[in-house]
């Protein structure tokens, strides 16, 4: 997918240690974070604007702020000196944040979107997105989430790929994405 006139920048959702590593592994995590590390190299040498957004729990939390796996994960090929990191409390990565603010500041019109909870961070910012008028290009094979016990992650996955896919996003996979 070459890319428009349209200003794109990266929306990294929620790359860190506690959810990555924690006792439920994530569906093909090696794969979804190698493909992010790409498009992370891909924004980087084209010039994009790379945000990555971080959840921060409660105090007593395991994910409180400053605590490790609250941590983006050391593997993920930020730079936190050159690309912007946020944190948010909510779902939605645009909640309680300036992220539209910084991305209209940038002259961003094309968001895309990858990274964890499919069914949770990745569908709520991905909706909120698109209702805050930018194009939004979920890489459907760069976001990822945990089985759960009423379904498999491969299938939470490709329903939210499914139904987000023309309302709400455009798919796009890794391979065919440039900045």
């Amino acid at each position: 997918m070459p890319s428009s006139h349209a200003k794109r920048a990266l929306l990294v959702i929620d790359m860190q240690v506690g959810l990555f590593n924690g006792p439920d592994k994530p569906y093909k995590r090696e794969q979804v974070l190698e493909n992010i590390n790409q498009l992370i190299r891909r924004a980087r040498q084209a010039g994009a604007p790379i945000f990555a957004v971080r959840h921060t729990g409660p105090a007593e939390s395991p994910i409180a702020a400053g605590s490790p796996f609250w941590q983006l994960l050391p593997t993920l090929e930020l730079d936190e000196a050159q690309d912007s990191v946020l944190d948010k409390t909510r779902p939605n990565c645009f909640a309680g944040t300036d992220l539209a603010q910084r991305l209209k500041e940038a002259g961003v019109e094309e968001l895309v979107v990858v990274g964890m909870k499919t069914q949770y961070c990745v569908d709520a910012t991905c909706r909120a997105a698109s209702d805050l008028g930018f194009t939004v290009l979920l890489v459907e094979d760069a976001h990822t989430c945990m089985d759960t016990p009423l379904l498999g992650a491969k299938k939470i996955i490709a329903h939210h790929n499914a139904t987000l896919n023309g309302p709400f996003v455009r798919l796009a996979k890794t391979p065919d994405l440039s900045f």
